[in-house]
């Protein structure tokens, strides 16, 4: 095997933990809708089941990079496919809220080892001119389990629908939401034993002593005196600092490092608090409020993950063409106008249910209750939907919102599911993937695990935060609100990145250590 193919094969395999990241994350966007009901849940409540994922990925990253500084990057990754099996099985069966939170708390843990770790493994064994589209893997990974997990939704969703008698059988209709969470155990097997064919990182050996291992590894990556090079670059880098093992986390506030962090926790801050966890989980009910209905929301989330795992594509074959810093200007500048056009187009939705349209709901919903709300025009979904639970009460209007609001809405569809569309291919051509690929060239080599488990606890905080308060904002501020905070936060980001960011295509990573790092 040559070596570009070795590398190819070593990435690909290590960022099979951003597929399982991915799925893990946006099943759950399917099963909101059920979960809600069968456990009578609040909209905090609702939040909670998906943001407590989050929660404990954020635990993760802030230890992940130091445990695998002391037993290896390859190890932990092992570790993190365990835990993504044992969390599909249990909330597959979960007999309660408390136990599916359990469950995917249990997921959270795998979600952030492997997010930390997987980047930074590739990182430290692809050469400096591979290095953007090898990390890059798993953010393409991670997207190609979101848009998985779309589909197979929508495939469960269609199957409880189905008169097939192998499909009856299975209850797909029954335990629709338990079949979506729990197809993810046979990717986590697969990831498992995959990474028996893959070696230890070079790098990591070379920080332990083992520099003859170290560079009999590099060598399959890099031809000999590029691999020797490496290897004694990471020497003298490791020399430097003899304290790598107990490094204090006061260690990232020096005034050396200020530069690489403060750019480490925008990036980090900015990749999550433009909204992109709402969309990807929660997208049918984001569809839902434009009246699209049930079914149409589910395939129309089969569209956000198909858009992001294309533009994905394109974002990993300019990385190291156009650079970092151009492809976050053009994405982010997206990612502004489709929130602001977002936030624009459902200001201008009305809801008005008539004595055609309530004729058409099913026949739970009665039509006697909803009759004082016939015919009144309301401006906005909050007064709408608060409406509808002082006429038909709180379990009724929730459980039958997205007919209700079908019903009643008056809106530009087409606007909203093209913004949605847009936003994602922004996010997804940008700040998605070139984040990791930041994260894993900022830090220098004597605190890398360190550092990048410091700015992706941040970053996995602010997205635990995005994710809970989410459906309470929908309910209380409204969808327009909603999207136009996205959008400031996302040109106070793009302000950032033109004045301060500097490009880091094509550097070594101990090249960037000597020009970002002050001394």
């Amino acid at each position: 095997m040559n070596k570009t193919n070795f590398i190819i094969l070593v990435a690909l395999i290590v960022a099979l933990g951003g597929f399982l990241m991915g799925f893990d994350a946006s099943v759950i966007s399917g099963v909101n809708k059920f979960i809600e009901i069968e456990f009578a849940l609040t909209k905090l409540e609702l939040g909670w089941a998906v943001g407590s994922l989050t929660l404990t990925a954020t635990l993760a990253m802030m230890v992940a990079g130091p445990i695998s500084d002391k037993i290896g990057r390859k190890r932990v990754l092992s570790y993190a496919a365990m835990l993504y099996f044992i969390s599909a099985i249990g909330s597959a069966f979960a007999p309660s809220f408390l136990v599916l939170v359990i469950a995917r708390m249990i997921g959270g843990l795998g979600v952030g080892a492997s997010l930390i770790i997987a980047p930074m493994y590739i990182a430290e064994i692809a050469p400096p001119d591979m290095r953007g589209r090898m990390v890059s893997f798993n953010q393409l990974n991670i997207v190609l389990g979101i848009s998985v997990a779309f589909f197979t939704n929508y495939f469960i969703l269609q199957l409880g629908q189905s008169d097939a008698s192998w499909a009856q059988t299975l209850k797909f209709d029954e335990y629709n939401w338990r079949w979506m969470l729990g197809l993810e155990a046979f990717p986590a097997i697969l990831y498992f034993f995959s990474l028996f064919i893959v070696p230890k990182s070079p790098r990591w050996l070379a920080m332990k002593g083992k520099y003859d291992e170290a560079l009999a590894i590099m060598k399959k990556a890099a031809e000999e005196a590029e691999a020797k090079r490496i290897i004694e670059s990471v020497k003298e880098s490791m020399s430097e600092d003899k304290t790598e093992e107990k490094l204090p986390i006061r260690e990232l506030f020096k005034p050396a490092l200020r530069l690489v962090i403060t750019i480490g926790l925008v990036i980090g801050v900015l990749q999550q608090i433009t909204g992109i966890n709402s969309v990807f989980f929660y997208a049918p009910m984001i569809f839902e409020q434009s009246g699209v209905g049930t079914d149409a929301s589910f395939s129309q989330a089969i569209l956000v993950g198909l858009i992001n795992l294309v533009f994905t594509i394109i974002a990993i074959a300019l990385i190291d063409k156009l650079g970092r810093k151009p492809l976050l200007i053009f994405g982010v500048s997206g990612i502004v106008i489709t929130m602001f056009l977002l936030s624009y187009g459902f200001k201008q939705a009305t809801y008005t249910l008539t004595n055609e349209s309530v004729t058409a709901l099913p026949a739970e919903i009665s039509q006697e209750k909803l009759a004082p709300m016939l015919n009144q025009t309301y401006e906005d979904d909050v007064s709408f939907k608060q409406a509808l639970q002082g006429s038909l009460g709180k379990e009724t209007a929730q459980a039958f919102e997205s007919q209700l609001i079908t019903a009643a809405v008056s809106m530009n569809s087409w606007l909203i599911l093209l913004c949605i569309l847009g936003f994602v291919a922004s996010f997804a051509v940008s700040v998605g993937p070139v984040m990791w690929v930041l994260f894993s060239e900022l830090f220098p080599n004597w605190i890398r695990g360190l550092a990048i488990s410091f700015v992706g606890l941040v970053n996995s905080a602010v997205s635990f935060g995005v994710q809970v308060v989410f459906p309470w904002e929908l309910e209380n501020l409204g969808s327009s609100l909603t999207f136009m905070i996205y959008g400031v936060f996302a040109l106070l980001g793009l302000i950032f990145i033109i004045l301060k960011l500097p490009e880091t295509k094509g550097k070594s990573l101990e090249e960037l250590e000597e020009l970002l790092v002050k001394n």
